[in-house]
């Protein structure tokens, strides 16, 4: 298969890059910006021509979420017209698109993990976005896959692994939110689920399905932070605090845990346990305390 990854520079364009190295099998052709910029169609389309790309990884994305509720325009642009503009292509080329997309979609008013059918209620321009993103994929391209995930975290980037990290080492103390719940994922776990659904799909099928992906468990920010810091052995003590007492731009969803039964029924995937893959992601980066 010729793969064409987007955005990556980014946490999981930058682990597929990582991953691509064990896959002689495929050719991957890894853009960003300035080199690519998934909104101007003539430039998306030159590429995939000249490639011959059967497959695009959409991991490109404006993640910036309480700026998007002052540069919408910007937001709407990266999360919703770039899509547009890969489905087009993918369209064109009889391709498959795999689009990464997010729990923001929802409000966050659950007590149960959200299924891909549950409706949607995004509470900020973030969220809209990239749920118009999802909708307008849905609309134009043949074969596509979109995969809505949560709390991403890497070794590459910035992620709130690495700022505990950086924060614990400098401070004796933290607050951190305890009533906002969802599930961390390591984005070497997703890279590899979108590179094991490439390696078995069929060229003459389409698809269109989304799918929820994260790694198991439950977690508050707080419980995050917690085992960031007795993984990495730093002694920095975390202080719960409600999302009230930590006044924000952009509105979160409290509760944005994901349902995983469709893309493990329908793919057979085995999805690691959360504090598992920190502890994995932490002996990657030198952080964590157990050799």
């Amino acid at each position: 298969m010729k793969i064409l990854v987007t955005g990556s520079r980014g946490q999981l364009g930058s682990e597929l890059l990582v991953l691509s190295a064990s896959c002689p099998h495929h050719n991957f052709f890894f853009y960003d910006l300035p080199d690519l910029d998934i909104t101007v169609q003539e430039r998306v389309e030159a590429l995939c021509t000249n490639y011959n790309i059967d497959v695009i990884v959409n991991c490109a994305a404006y993640t910036a979420v309480d700026k998007a509720e002052i540069d919408s325009a910007t937001a709407y642009k990266v999360n919703s017209d770039g899509p547009a503009v890969l489905a087009a292509c993918a369209r064109d080329r009889h391709a498959l698109l795999l689009h990464v997309s997010t729990d923001y979609v929802f409000d966050g008013t659950s007590n149960i993990p959200y299924r891909e059918t549950d409706p949607v209620a995004p509470l900020g321009v973030y969220g809209r976005s990239k749920w118009e993103g999802e909708e307008r994929i849905r609309a134009i391209a043949p074969s596509y896959m979109i995969f809505r995930t949560s709390w991403l975290y890497s070794v590459f980037g910035v992620n709130f692994v690495k700022t505990m990290l950086r924060l614990g080492a400098d401070r004796p103390e933290l607050s951190v939110v305890v009533d906002q719940i969802g599930t961390p994922t390591w984005a070497a776990d997703l890279a590899a689920v979108l590179v094991s659904i490439i390696d078995r799909h069929d060229r003459d099928f389409s698809y269109g399905e989304t799918f929820h992906y994260s790694n198991e468990g439950v977690a508050s920010w707080y419980d995050f932070a917690q085992s960031v810091m007795e993984l990495a052995g730093v002694s920095c003590q975390i202080t719960p605090v409600e999302s009230a007492q930590y006044p924000q731009i952009a509105s979160r969803p409290l509760y944005s845990v994901l349902n995983k039964s469709a893309i493990k029924k329908d793919w057979g995937i085995n999805i690691p346990y959360w504090r598992d893959s920190l502890k994995a992601m932490l002996q990657q980066l030198g952080a964590e305390k157990v050799a």
